[in-house]
């Protein structure tokens, strides 16, 4: 069986504060794009996993891929896995999170468990935070370590959505490491109710200012979206990735960004 696991874009972060098992509470809003990887499984007749993986090259330990953690969370029958990684690592996207959490959904189809969407969900927070939002897989007020949801309905389908991937990876734990938890200003689901128009100066990510200092180049595609016409743009989640939401009579244009960047217009 095929699916397609998605990326992922986060309006506006907050950071609110450090809990006792040294995870962090935060609020955001996930909202699902279609940059998507492909991900197969298919049963082996041999017992144990034999994972392949193209596309975009992944980083780390390929025994610590969410794709196989997942498969081990289900079942230890024999499977041939094959992901083409299409979504960076490293850019705030959910990837990663993405893989692991269609991963489940896919088993949950193959074995026909009939699971409920609350214990795929339950599944998908012990592989991490994001996974869960990946079940359901639409916008959502997410909450606590971001796994909690909220039904929230931001409309961006009369916008296009451009995101830009400059050569640099962020690693989670250090964009946490750069931010001081606080309470925001402004409620998050109050500017998100507003027009997109508005966004600018109130709809903000906790972590784009530290991450942009100490990667200037973000700030760099983030003032380049602006210049290109940007109704709204900010980093996503923890960077690298910076979309920018545009009029859909927009139109990119040529040699805007490094021949190194990643563009996906949507």
């Amino acid at each position: 069986m095929i699916s397609f696991p998605n990326a992922k874009i986060n309006l506006g972060l907050h950071v609110t504060e450090k809990r006792p098992d040294g995870f962090h509470n935060i609020e955001t809003v996930l909202y699902p794009i279609p940059i998507t990887d492909i991900l197969e499984i298919i049963l082996s007749e041999k017992k144990g996993i034999a994972f392949t993986a193209t596309g975009t090259p992944i980083p780390g330990d390929p025994e610590k891929n969410l794709v196989l953690k997942a498969v081990n969370l289900i079942s230890d029958t024999g499977y041939r896995i094959h992901l083409h990684k299409i979504i960076p690592t490293g850019a705030g996207l959910g990837g990663g999170s993405a893989d692991g959490a269609f991963a489940l959904k896919l088993l949950n189809d193959l074995w026909k468990l009939d699971l409920s969407v609350a214990q795929m969900q339950d599944f998908a927070r012990r592989l991490g935070s994001d996974c869960a939002f990946f079940i359901e897989n639409r916008p959502v007020f997410a909450f606590g370590r971001g796994d909690r949801f909220e039904p929230m309905a931001p409309d961006l389908s009369e916008y296009r959505i451009v995101i830009v991937v400059p050569p640099v990876q962020v690693s989670t734990p250090e964009a946490y490491s750069l931010v001081t938890p606080r309470q925001p200003l402004h409620s998050l689901k109050e500017i998100i109710s507003q027009p997109v128009e508005e966004w600018t100066g109130l709809l903000t990510n906790d972590f784009e200012e530290p991450v942009m200092n100490n990667y200037p180049v973000i700030r760099e595609v983030k003032e380049e979206l602006y210049r290109q016409g940007a109704i709204y743009a900010a980093m996503s989640g923890s960077g690298a990735a910076v979309y920018g939401v545009f009029s859909r009579q927009w139109a990119v244009g040529s040699g805007q960004f490094d021949p190194s960047f990643r563009v996906y217009i949507g």
